[in-house]
């Protein structure tokens, strides 16, 4: 059995440590010892791009003239490839990123897997929190925000992410949409706390079942999508 090989890693200060890993050709991003995801298995974290973006293809008539598009969390990059391949040009992507080597393992590593979207002139990279980034005074909207940031509400990457789920935090999120805007949540699992969450928020929510692969039997991950009222 081929071993897997530390290439680098990423130490929070609060301790949580992020890892990238080599095994069999594939890279894995681990916390904490525990698999977060891998260039083996896209396909949910590129459909969580493809459902929030859908209204923004180009040739669709409800299309803005430049689409606005926010993503939390960068991870591998995967759902932010998918998103500048549905919003065509011109367009305009912030990712909001907490870890910064997660941001240079993207444009070295991982170039080869997702392909340089990082240098793309329609990105532009926040390093900081989802948090931080939307509670600035700005007047900013997006007509898509799609987050992927911790397995589920109660399964956090690290405990500061317990005020990304907030209401007063999700009512920031909706006042930060366009009037058709959307935001969509990866989550590990379905969690209809989150989903009635969402609701008293303000929103219109839909779940959708996620395959971790397109060739899965089962699909055991979970799209939100959720419009505001």
């Amino acid at each position: 059995m081929k071993p897997y090989l530390k290439i680098a890693e990423a130490r929070m200060p609060d301790g949580t440590l992020f890892t990238l890993h080599q095994h069999d050709g594939e890279l894995y991003l681990k916390n904490d010892a525990l698999d977060l995801m891998s260039t083996a298995l896209t396909y949910s974290e590129q459909l969580l791009a493809e459902m929030g973006c859908a209204a923004l293809v180009e040739g669709r008539g409800s299309r803005p003239a430049c689409p606005r598009v926010l993503i939390g969390g960068l991870g591998m990059g995967f759902t932010l490839k998918r998103a500048l391949e549905m919003v065509g040009r011109p367009a305009a992507v912030t990712v909001a990123e907490l870890v910064p080597e997660i941001v240079e393992w993207n444009r070295t590593f991982l170039v080869n897997y997702n392909g340089p979207s990082l240098e793309d002139e329609r990105t532009m990279i926040y390093q900081g929190d989802l948090f931080d980034f939307l509670m600035r005074e700005n007047r900013e909207r997006y007509d898509a925000i799609l987050i992927d940031i911790d397995d589920a509400p109660d399964m956090l990457i690290t405990k500061a992410n317990a005020r990304l789920y907030t209401s007063g935090f999700l009512s920031k999120i909706r006042e930060a949409l366009t009037p058709r805007g959307c935001v969509a949540y990866w989550l590990a699992e379905p969690t209809p706390s989150f989903e009635r969450s969402l609701g008293k928020a303000g929103f219109l929510v839909e779940g959708f079942p996620a395959k971790p692969h397109e060739k899965s039997k089962r699909a055991r991950h979970c799209i939100y999508v959720a419009h505001r009222r």
